[in-house]
């Protein structure tokens, strides 16, 4: 395959070049890419005076990086050349939470903090564990994995109320970088849609499409 074989190639090849082509690649800007929420998240009937506090995603190995990790195998971790999300992974993870949280209107607030001077009743911790794009050895093509572990806690006596693993995943068209990314961002809003009814349903807050 094109992409992930020329990966090693080219950083073979900067080293080959010297100092001139190193600066040369590292002068050259990036192209950005960033994730959308989904449209069509399920609503409330109405809106419940609960409020929920999310946390910033933890992550594992390198993905806490504003990189696109690409695995060429199982024990190969590589980032797309020239190519970077718009911010840091778990950044952008949160911000797409959030946003997923607020368009069902099914709680009072979700913020990254309680309102001032309150406290609020439930946080949503979570793990990074897979963000990326994958090698199939058998037949070359290329598929994109999301995996977060999801807590919901109360903030009252700080209980653990519910936990789950989320892993979507959704197959890319070729091994272009905007296919890649094209392919992360449905599978990590088919993640939302699972995450988010799930959370609401554990704090007594029921949604429907």
């Amino acid at each position: 395959m094109i992409l992930f074989r020329a990966l090693a190639v080219g950083l073979v090849g900067l080293v080959l070049t010297g100092c001139g082509g190193f600066l040369g690649e590292v002068a050259r800007p990036l192209d950005a890419y960033e994730l959308r929420a989904p449209t069509d998240m399920p609503q409330a009937g109405r809106t419940l005076g609960r409020s929920l506090v999310i946390d910033m995603p933890e992550t594992t190995g390198g993905l806490g990086t504003d990189r696109i990790m690409i695995r060429p195998t199982p024990l190969e971790a590589l980032y797309l050349p020239r190519a970077r999300w718009t911010d840091e992974a778990q950044v952008m993870l949160r911000a797409l939470m959030l946003r997923s949280f607020e368009d069902t209107n099914a709680l009072r607030h979700v913020g990254r903090r309680a309102l001032p001077g309150g406290f609020s009743d439930f946080t949503l911790v979570s793990e990074l564990t897979d963000f990326q794009a994958e090698l199939r050895p058998d037949d070359d093509s290329v598929i994109t994995r999301v995996r977060m572990t999801a807590r919901l806690v109360r903030d009252e006596d700080g209980a653990v109320l519910a936990s789950r693993t989320f892993q979507t995943t959704a197959p890319a068209e070729d091994d272009e970088t905007l296919s890649i990314v094209t392919a992360l961002n449905s599978a990590t809003q088919e993640m939302l849609r699972e995450m988010v009814p799930w959370a609401l349903g554990r704090m007594g807050v029921q949604v429907g499409s």
